[in-house]
């Protein structure tokens, strides 16, 4: 499959038509109240190489002063949006409630502030946090004078800070915590672990240093909103302007983009696309994060899957960081949402009544409040989505679940437990130049417009069942498959010195109903660019929490294509051979599932 990469102008009408047809999720600025005022200040910052102005709100509750401090939360908007955007307000408003001072404050290049846009890069993004913790530990005023007397000091100009936040508000968490380590909890909510993965994944073992399949829909939709904003916000602040060729990003996230779209990536040029995007991500730093973290991601995200925040668990489980996870339901592609799921919802400040609020606020009652009994909860938790009581959707666990159900690829499309049942054969798919396989469209799901239900194309994949279970599988985590392919054509392109000519594919699991009805879970997909051709290769595929009920099957399948992503460039017929001493396999993390106030999971 070859892909025009599309224009400029045909992607930014798309992301205009859509930023016109979304409901808009602002609110006026909040107001005064008997239980907390808010002041609007500017703070002047250098990031970046740039002077430029943050607008923030600061929330004081009522009876806080320098006799009666109280610990501070940090927060700034998700990508596109503004320190008054319903998510972010409601921030300030939900914390001053509840006895915090709160500072929330539009992200560099959004709303009011100045300054490039950077992806929440520590030396730029995080520098400029850190300057605002400056200013609530009493080390530097406002613009017009301002100072923050009032709040919970563990040191000269240290105060006790925690941060909260959702996708780009919440990578500045991370970015923050990093340079500044007086940061003492964060909570970063469906956000990102390797930007690189995220934009252009690539999910064979091993096979990180080379670019993956570019996430076309996802990435061009933020990156043209983020340019496009002069049509839409005339008189921006100057520092706001690049240059006419890069107009509101710093000059590397332009090049990125543009390397990306090009669908080329010679091996200097892959090399600079991924060092850049890794030294912008939490990949490249979060050896320095000290800071306790609480983890939130959606178990319905194409964007950032699972396996994003369980990168970072793991990473600053292993450097001695307390971390803990919840995996909630709800993330950038839908899921099940508000307080009817457990689930927190910042724009209703349901904290005290969602299972993912009350984490929360005990989180920050232990870190910033310390209260040393405060209960964190387990260290994994996950929302099971086939049960609809709210006080017993989320399961817990001491630990990930591990790989616990072992399937073999028979060379007759379906999958057995045992390998001495598997049948010798071999089948083909071969990619056209068109896209074969649908999994989502990402912008019209995320403004609320039809999107086709799944689908591949006979001849472009190929598929695996199992027979229809006979009690229910709960599948928790991330699924592997061990694979070998044929492909003359494939291996003679992966000569090439541009990765792009290597082998691409798609791995997916489908569940298949008894009367056929295939459903694939959150239209996850794993895109894989073969690292050789000539070996077999592991993939790893997004994370899932997903019910299997009896009587239904799975169906493991890879694909030469996905309309989301950039693929193949030329014709590359693909063979699977499957023989009992020598066939693929794929490996199902499984997990009984214990109710939230039950015992550990095993």
């Amino acid at each position: 499959m070859s892909r025009r990469p599309p224009s400029r102008r045909a992607l930014l009408a798309l992301v205009l038509g859509a930023a016109l047809t979304a409901p808009l999720a602002l609110t006026a600025p909040a107001a005064a109240s008997g239980r907390y005022t808010v002041t609007p200040l500017t703070f002047t910052v250098r990031a970046g190489g740039r002077t430029c102005a943050v607008d923030a709100d600061l929330y004081r509750p009522a009876g806080v002063d320098r006799d009666r401090p109280a610990p501070a939360v940090l927060a700034t908007n998700g990508f596109g949006g503004s320190k008054n955007d319903g998510q972010t307000d409601a921030v300030g408003r939900s914390f001053a409630q509840r006895g915090y001072v709160a500072l929330v404050y539009s992200g560099l290049g959004f709303g009011g502030s100045g300054c490039l846009i950077s992806l929440d890069d520590p030396r730029v993004d995080g520098a400029a946090a850190a300057q605002l913790v400056d200013f609530l530990g009493g080390r530097r005023a406002a613009d017009d004078g301002t100072t923050a007397g009032f709040v919970t000091l563990d040191g000269p100009g240290d105060p006790r800070v925690g941060m909260i936040g959702g996708s780009y508000g919440g990578a500045v968490q991370l970015a923050t915590a990093a340079v500044d380590h007086r940061v003492d909890a964060i909570v970063p909510m469906i956000t990102w672990h390797d930007l690189a993965y995220s934009l252009a994944p690539n999910n064979a073992v091993g096979g990180e240093d080379v670019p993956g399949a570019f996430k076309w829909q996802w990435t061009n939709g933020f990156y043209l909103a983020g340019e496009s904003q002069p049509l839409l916000r005339p008189g921006l602040d100057p520092s706001r302007i690049n240059s006419l060729d890069c107009l509101h990003f710093v000059t590397e996230v332009c090049e990125t983009v543009r390397t990306l779209n090009s669908g080329r990536y010679p091996a200097d040029r892959a090399k600079r696309l991924l060092a850049y995007a890794r030294s912008v991500s939490p990949v490249s730093y979060l050896d320095r994060v000290k800071a306790p973290t609480l983890l939130v991601q959606g178990q319905a995200d194409t964007l950032f899957n699972l396996n994003e925040a369980t990168a970072t668990y793991r990473r600053l489980k292993a450097r001695g960081t307390p971390v803990k996870m919840i995996w909630q339901s709800a993330g950038h592609s839908g899921g099940v949402t508000g307080p009817a799921a457990g689930e927190l919802d910042l724009g209703r400040g349901n904290l005290e009544t969602s299972y993912v609020g009350r984490r929360v606020l005990a989180w920050f009652d232990r870190h910033l409040r310390g209260r040393a009994h405060a209960d964190t909860g387990p260290d994994f938790a996950y929302r099971r989505d086939w049960i609809t009581d709210p006080d017993r959707a989320y399961a817990t666990a001491d630990r990930l679940p591990e790989p616990g159900r072992t399937l073999h690829l028979s060379g007759d499309g379906t999958l057995v437990g045992d390998r001495a049942e598997v049948v010798r054969g071999s089948r083909t798919y071969t990619n056209r130049p068109v896209p074969t396989s649908h999994s989502e469209n990402s912008l019209a799901r995320v403004v609320g417009l039809p999107d086709p239900a799944p689908y591949d194309t006979e001849g472009t994949h190929l598929a695996w069942t199992s027979a229809p279970l006979e009690r229910a599988l709960d599948v928790v985590g991330a699924p592997t498959a061990t694979l070998k392919v044929v492909s003359p054509e494939a291996a003679r392109a992966q000569r090439s010195g541009d990765a792009a000519d290597k082998l691409v594919l798609f791995a997916k699991l489908y569940d298949v109903a008894p009367d056929g009805t295939r459903t694939l879970v959150h239209r996850l997909v794993a895109p894989v660019r073969v690292p050789d051709v000539t070996k077999g290769f592991t993939v790893t595929l997004p994370g899932i929490v997903h019910r299997y009920d009896k009587g239904h099957r799975l169906r493991f399948v890879i694909a030469a294509s996905d309309g989301a992503y950039f693929g193949n460039r030329g014709i590359k017929p693909v063979t699977v051979v499957s023989a009992p001493d020598d066939t693929g396999v794929l490996r199902l993390p499984v997990a009984g599932g214990r109710d939230t106030g039950g015992a550990v999971v095993r």
